[in-house]
């Protein structure tokens, strides 16, 4: 048996709709806790909607999880340690262990802010992925 799972998380504009987090107290619209309802084991992910002028309300940082937000659509702002950088559609940022953030749709944001928040911890992830395999002979099934 193959091990992968397939989930339809919805256009990012059904993204707000979703009511989620991590504890029941921090849960709002907005959030789908992804790896969650997967069986994952070393990859996070989260995906989210803030409207404009909305944000995270706190700051936080991990001591074993680097995370990676991939923005899609909308503006913000997000806090890192004593930063303030700008985020629209197409940015990306790598949030490195100990870096405190917290994030924000600005308020003259045309749409939603609309992201990916990837997690991942453990063993530093290899340039080039040492445990990959090509198999150039096999046919492609399409």
């Amino acid at each position: 048996m193959s091990d992968f799972e397939v989930i339809n998380v919805g256009a990012p504009d059904l993204w707000r709709d979703y009511f989620g987090g991590f504890r029941p107290e921090t849960s709002r619209f907005g959030r789908r806790v992804v790896d969650r309802e997967l069986n994952s084991k070393f990859i996070g992910l989260t995906v989210n909607a803030l409207e404009p002028g909305e944000e995270a309300g706190y700051w936080h940082t991990h001591s074993k999880v680097e995370e990676l937000y991939v923005f899609i659509t909308g503006k913000g702002q997000m806090g890192l340690d004593d930063q303030v950088i700008e985020v629209e559609a197409g940015s990306i940022v790598r949030v490195g262990v100990g870096v405190a953030r917290t994030w924000r749709a600005t308020p003259d944001s045309p749409e939603q802010l609309q992201y990916l928040c990837i997690r991942a911890g453990g063993e530093p992830v290899p340039h080039i992925p040492d445990d990959a395999e090509r198999d150039e002979v096999t046919p492609r099934p399409w």
